[in-house]
């Protein structure tokens, strides 16, 4: 009975079923979580969706900027693009369901007590409860008759910071964006989301999020995110757990045994 998490698949089902394959997972009895983008980019994203879904109870997954990328691409508000690799997706059949599949997972989920799980990560003005909060805001307007409107006004890069008093189009943004999309921070605290290489190359006026001191993170928490390929999965911090180590583009993909804290990987 063992719990995985797995980094960012995009699309990638052949090295979806080898890494299961790998750790002999059982979906009688073990149980999957994602960090968020299950597909675009990768081969076959329509297989990989499959998969997933047959899983039933036993996957769980959050939401990445992929993933909310497709539904407002399913409803016209935006076009599809070609390195997407989408089209198969969105032509097959089932597309319906997997719309409102899609349509009822969170931004944030809690895995135990004290690890969250999240695409981007956790913006260092925020707690794990408030994170969960701020998530489930968004999932009630992705789960309305609004939820269109949601997606048409996700897209931009503003506003750069957190006051707990925004609202409307405003704060939806600023929670998916920091949940879906977030890797640097700006000296005040400001979201960058025009830089996506490694730490090391970045200027010194921009810091990971997680280098950010977070005083509402209390030391026995964890946060389990994906996102940042160019991490490699390499945080420096035991508290703060990078899955996303960049298959699609080469490298591995990644599952993190949760209860034992043993990774495996295979090459792509």
């Amino acid at each position: 009975m063992a719990r995985y998490v797995i980094g960012d698949i995009q699309g990638c089902y052949e090295g979806l079923s080898r890494l299961l394959d790998k750790v002999k997972f059982d979906p009688a009895c073990d149980t999957l979580y994602a960090v968020g983008d299950l597909i675009a980019r990768g081969e076959d994203s329509l297989s990989t969706i499959r998969l997933l879904r047959s899983l039933g109870n036993q996957f769980s997954t959050v939401l990445g900027n992929h993933d909310l990328h497709f539904l407002a691409v399913s409803q016209g508000l935006k076009k599809v693009k070609a390195n997407d690799k989408l089209d198969t997706l969105l032509a097959c059949p089932e597309l319906p369901d997997i719309i409102e599949w899609y349509r009822q997972w969170p931004l944030a989920m809690m895995l135990d007590d004290h690890t969250i799980m999240v695409h981007a990560g956790l913006y260092p003005d925020w707690s794990l409860s408030q994170l969960c909060t701020l998530s489930q805001e968004i999932s009630d307007e992705l789960q309305s008759p609004r939820w269109c409107q949601l997606l048409e006004n996700m897209y931009g890069n503003g506003p750069t910071h957190w006051d707990q008093s925004l609202s409307g189009t405003a704060r939806q943004r600023f929670i998916i964006n920091s949940t879906t999309r977030m890797r640097f921070l700006s000296a005040d605290g400001g979201l960058n989301m025009k830089a996506k290489y490694a730490p090391k190359d970045a200027p010194g006026s921009l810091n990971p999020w997680f280098k950010v001191s977070n005083p509402q993170l209390q030391p026995e928490q964890r946060v389990i995110f994906g996102h940042w390929a160019a991490l490699m999965g390499h945080t420096e911090s035991s508290q703060f757990m990078a899955l996303d180590t960049g298959y699609v583009w080469g490298n591995q993909l990644t599952l993190l045994n949760l209860d034992l804290g043993q990774t495996f990987a295979i090459n792509a």
